[in-house]
């Protein structure tokens, strides 16, 4: 019995769990990703009729909520410290310029956001009005965020489409020693993993777009499908951060 417990608790998988969810990063996409599945699963129940469990659902998906607006209040100066440093090293006008406009999204979004929460905890004191103004411009800016980073990931995958198609057709390097044609084998690998890398982005800000969308009124999804797709970013983000701390660790 004391062997299976320490395959259990000692099995790799287990130990990089344990590393994923030390980071901030990890905790906060595992969190986001029930905080969804809660939001889906009281749409569910509700519908049917469940009242009492889909509200204990709900309660759950607004603890979480709340909570990762505590974690991420120092997330705004991350993101401007990313936007000043991509203005200062960005070699593609149009991926640089978006890089940018992103960064300052999401950190407006944040900002505005933990001044939401502040209300709703009621650290400060705000009108309901100002209340909705202030979540309407978070949303706006998560939104332009959300907007900024699709254009940059479709700038970014046609350019690295269009130097793997260069590659390929310039056979000349084909022509040269060993070392070359490894060199080049290798630059093309390199951008294929880029461009997959962008494609996979490209679908978690093509779901996620539509949640500040709802919540400006600019579509009609319920919490059902906003619920879902929101589960499903959160795990393709939590996917990406595994395979990051695990590349990490090895290195």
């Amino acid at each position: 019995m004391a062997t299976i417990a320490s395959q259990v608790i000692l099995h790799p998988a287990a130990s990089q769990s344990v590393n994923v969810l030390a980071t901030t990063l990890g905790r906060d996409k595992l969190y986001r990703a029930v905080q969804y599945f809660s939001r889906f699963l009281a749409w569910f129940l509700v519908t049917r009729g469940y009242t009492v469990q889909g509200a204990r659902w709900n309660a759950l998906k607004n603890a979480l909520a709340s909570g990762r607006k505590l974690m991420r209040l120092a997330k705004p100066l991350e993101h401007l410290q990313a936007a000043l440093k991509a203005s200062h090293s960005f070699k593609n006008t149009g991926e640089g310029v978006t890089t940018i406009a992103r960064q300052l999204g999401y950190a407006g979004y944040l900002s505005y956001d933990a001044v939401a929460w502040a209300s709703s905890i009621r650290f400060l004191t705000f009108s309901k009005e100002t209340t909705a103004k202030v979540t309407k411009r978070a949303n706006q800016f998560w939104l332009a965020g959300i907007l900024f980073s699709l254009t940059h990931g479709l700038l970014k995958a046609g350019r690295l489409a269009n130097e793997v198609k260069s590659l390929r057709e310039n056979k000349s390097w084909m022509e040269k020693d060993v070392g070359s044609q490894a060199e080049n084998t290798g630059k093309i690998t390199a951008l294929q993993r880029d461009r997959a890398s962008t494609r996979y982005q490209l679908v978690i800000d093509i779901l996620d777009v539509w949640i500040p969308a709802a919540n400006l009124g600019l579509v009609n999804f319920n919490d059902g499908i906003l619920g879902i797709f929101g589960f499903i970013t959160s795990i393709m983000a939590l996917r990406t951060h595994w395979a990051a701390v695990n590349k990490v660790k090895q290195s």
